[in-house]
């Protein structure tokens, strides 16, 4: 059995001699949250990270990859990017910058390589799933695998919950 076809994303841990696994879901068009990927998946929400790219003061463009039932602290994110401040890039500079869209940016291979940051708690974790490169196609990998093939930090870069 032929599995799904091979993103730009995954040829290049193929070239890296990185091991993975290519995981197909069911893409809502109109949900393209995290959770909706997880449940399609029947994997713990915390497995599922999103990649969202960010542009700090100073520092420039960078990426933080966190779970996807968290969401990313601006002030935690720009400090281990050593910006000032940062924000997330409006969603139509995406594309030019990264080559990905919305719902199917993946931290590798894109355009340019960008200071890279995980959230710390990957560290926990046998596996993670990252976006393919597209929509409605997952990564499974190491967490430290993918940490050292782009170059990434673990560090802390979510808010914490109200009720924690």
């Amino acid at each position: 059995m032929k599995g799904p076809a091979k993103t730009n994303a995954a040829r290049l841990l193929d070239r890296a001699h990185i091991a993975y696994e290519l995981i197909p879901y069911e893409v809502d068009e109109n949900n393209l949250a995290a959770d909706h990927v997880a449940e399609s998946l029947g994997e713990d929400i915390n497995l599922v990270f999103k990649t969202l790219v960010l542009h700090g003061e100073k520092a420039g463009y960078f990426v933080c990859v966190v779970p996807g039932n968290t969401e990313v602290d601006l002030k935690k994110a720009a400090k281990v990017a050593g910006a000032k401040k940062a924000d997330l890039i409006p969603m139509k500079e995406l594309l030019p910058l990264t080559g990905y869209i919305r719902g199917g940016c993946s931290p590798i291979g894109m355009k340019k390589p960008f200071p890279t940051f995980i959230h710390e708690s990957a560290s926990d974790h046998d596996f993670i799933y990252i976006s393919a490169g597209q929509r409605g196609l997952q990564i499974k990998i190491e967490p430290g695998q993918l940490a050292s093939y782009v170059g990434a930090q673990f560090a802390d870069l979510v808010k914490v919950p109200d009720n924690e």
